[in-house]
């Protein structure tokens, strides 16, 4: 049942992060007179049609996984036929771009929405890239960070395991100085003969000073990295300039992401570690069904940012390969010929599709 479930939140997910894509493309291209033939629920093969209104074509597809708008004169071949009016490519340069872009646009205000309500309402913790941010933010009042590394055993025969300090348990400090990662630590215990820890017992929470000898820089503990991080309830103003942070962070991860992709493949033949495609997403929205519906909100808001920044990209067949086409005939005042870019999306749509059934043969070959 619970599985049946996941798979449903999963459909569910990645088909309304298309809809609402396409529903901006939708209600752009209506606004400034351009003719939307068909929005489909689904893609083709198609099912049925459910009604017609305005000149569009409502349909109902085979395929259950998000939408498609199809606007006049996108698939015509001559150009007069393409140009005709009331087609995509009869509409002023500045009303292609505003089409091309409201799909990326929408993507983008869903996730900034539900980013700013999680932010202020639901305590969520936005993304740091490393401890000294976190610390930063903890700073300014964005979160609190406890101090604390894990103490996850005691070696036989060290230091610790002769004073008997207990795991597991939480280290809070060495002499007095916090500690927030296992490197704090070993820093602090470099050079020394005796420390004292303080410890946080994982039962009852119990607070406890040790004396620990120490023996060329360890005292014979394995410990792991655990923050203990919260959050308050945020000002709308505040959460909504942690919102754009979390664009940013997103966006220049998703950029460093794909760039390794690339010299991954190009140089090692292989999908790097922490690049994930459909079955990853899969995996994620499973878990976060697990953990509960603010959890899976979450997902869909990074989610829906990904898509919008991967839409956005200069890569032919994407919204921001043809918004260069248009921006090529806004400078050269006139358009590229048909033929190269028909053949250029194509190229481009078929290294997606490899670039798609590599990434999912690797997250299936993860699994076994």
């Amino acid at each position: 049942m619970t599985v049946l479930i996941s798979a449903l939140a999963f459909l569910l997910l990645l088909s309304f992060l298309v809809l609402i894509h396409e529903l901006g493309h939708f209600f752009a291209a209506r606004s400034v007179g351009v003719v939307v033939e068909e929005f489909g629920f689904g893609l083709p093969p198609r099912i049925r049609t459910l009604f017609k209104k305005s000149g569009t074509i409502f349909s109902l597809n085979w395929i259950p996984f998000g939408g498609f708008v199809r606007l006049q004169g996108e698939n015509a071949a001559s150009e007069r036929e393409r140009r005709t009016k009331g087609s995509f490519a009869h509409a002023t340069i500045p009303a292609r771009v505003m089409i091309l872009t409201a799909g990326v646009f929408m993507n983008l205000l869903f996730s900034m929405i539900v980013f700013t309500i999680g932010f202020s309402l639901w305590h969520w913790i936005p993304t740091y890239i490393s401890v000294d941010e976190m610390k930063e933010a903890s700073t300014r009042g964005e979160i609190t960070l406890a101090p604390g590394v894990y103490v996850a055993s005691v070696q036989a025969g060290g230091s610790a395991a002769a004073v008997k300090v207990p795991a597991p348990s939480t280290l809070l400090s060495v002499d007095g100085t916090a500690v927030y990662v296992p490197t704090d630590v070993v820093d602090l215990q470099k050079g020394k003969k005796i420390v004292t820890y303080t410890l946080r017992l994982n039962e009852g929470g119990e607070e406890r000073k040790m004396v620990v000898p120490v023996r060329e820089g360890k005292t014979g503990i394995e410990i792991a990295f655990s923050p203990h991080v919260t959050s308050p309830t945020r000002p709308l103003s505040q959460a909504f300039m942690l919102s754009l942070r979390e664009v940013k962070v997103t966006t220049v991860q998703t950029i460093i992401g794909i760039s390794h992709l690339f010299k991954s493949l190009a140089w090692q033949g292989r999908v790097p570690e922490g690049i994930t495609g459909i079955v990853g997403i899969a995996q994620l929205t499973h878990s976060s069904v697990q953990e509960g519906w603010l959890s899976y909100l979450r997902l869909m808001a990074v989610l829906s940012l990904s898509l919008a920044i991967l839409n956005i990209l200069p890569f032919p067949s994407l919204d921001g390969g043809r918004l260069i086409f248009v921006l090529i005939e806004a400078i050269a005042h006139r358009p590229a010929p048909r033929r190269f870019e028909l053949i250029t999306n194509t190229v481009g749509f078929l290294i997606l599709i490899l670039l798609i059934v590599l990434v999912t043969f690797n997250d299936i070959w993860k699994l076994f």
